[in-house]
């Protein structure tokens, strides 16, 4: 039997590549619990260990931060960075652990973004180089070490850094902030979209890329869209609620399309935001949200396992040069 360890060491041995051992995951996954494409996979955890050195890695960054900044507040920062890129060295490059390598990937982009704002300052000019410094951050850390979160981490700096450019440049773009996000939230859902085209069947790394990137995109979707409702304004009314169960029914529809569950759990808290209010507002104090969320968990668990029956019917209504670039049914 082998396990996840051994697989991993086996692709950094290079007796297997990350493509091979995608599809022997996915193969795996197909004998043992039926279909392994549309059950969104992606590594995270490969046994305790990694749960371990996470742990140690974050007592050892956090001491490294805390005496770097009692000499200069920006060293501190840099230390984590450094320190950050010479454990994953080790535990990403050679051991292919997963969840350390997302946890020194962040500890080494955030350390370059905390440095830049340190020593610059906090207006937006220093923004836009700090941010630009942590994109170049996560640009080189991808070409070393190849993490699925590295792109997602780029392309929020990205983002940061046009915003804060455009803050910059045009002050009266601080009152455009929903529509700001909602545009940066499309592109990243291209983006993401571009990724999932290049391996439908999801058994390279390059889906877990396009997963990450789905996460990343989500919240910048929903909120916009769901904040210029005003469903966290005030009162809830019966007319607000009704297009809730729309916009969400939508999400639903596109979640299953493109086979990815991120955009359903970034509006989820905005439903149950809403009816919750909505049956305060009837009346119904004290059992409101165990009502809203035994609904609403009612039919996401219906949903669930309805998932490939639902997708198939849906998928019956789009041309076959769309399906084609999708995640296929199984």
């Amino acid at each position: 039997m082998y396990t996840e360890e051994d697989i991993a060491s086996a692709v950094a041995a290079g007796v297997l590549t990350d493509e091979t051992a995608g599809a022997f995951r996915a193969h795996v996954a197909k004998l043992k619990s039926g279909p392994a494409v549309d059950e969104e996979h992606f590594r995270l955890v490969t046994g305790f260990n990694d749960i371990f050195v996470v742990i140690a890695c974050l007592l050892l960054l956090a001491s490294v931060a805390w005496i770097g900044a009692t000499l200069v507040p920006w060293f501190g920062a840099v230390a984590v960075s450094t320190a950050a890129w010479a454990l994953a060295e080790f535990f990403t490059r050679r051991r292919r652990m997963a969840l350390p390598a997302i946890v020194l990937l962040l500890a080494f982009v955030s350390g370059i973004l905390a440095a830049g704002v340190l020593f610059l300052g906090k207006e937006p000019e220093s923004i836009v180089v700090a941010s630009a410094l942590a994109a170049v951050a996560a640009w080189l850390h991808w070409l070393r070490f190849q993490v699925p979160i590295t792109v997602a981490s780029g392309a929020a700096a990205v983002v940061g850094c046009i915003v804060a450019l455009l803050f910059s440049a045009v002050p009266e773009a601080r009152n455009w902030t929903t529509a700001i996000s909602l545009i940066a939230g499309i592109a990243v859902f291209a983006l993401a979209m571009r990724w999932d085209a290049t391996d439908t069947a999801r058994r390279t790394r390059r889906s877990d890329v396009a997963f990450w990137l789905h996460l990343l995109a989500a919240p910048l979707l929903v909120h916009p869209v769901f904040a210029s409702l005003g469903v966290l304004g005030g009162q809830t009314t019966l007319g607000q609620a009704i297009v809730v169960v729309v916009l969400y029914v939508a999400i639903a529809l596109i979640s299953l399309c493109i086979d990815r569950r991120a955009l359903m759990v970034s509006a989820l808290a905005y439903v149950l935001y809403t009816f919750s209010a909505l049956l305060k507002l009837y009346g119904v104090v004290s059992l409101s949200f165990a009502i809203t969320a035994l609904v609403i968990g009612s039919a996401l668990l219906l949903l669930s396992a309805f998932w490939h029956p639902s997708r198939a019917f849906v998928l019956r209504f789009f041309p076959l040069a769309i399906k084609t670039r999708l995640a296929p049914l199984r």
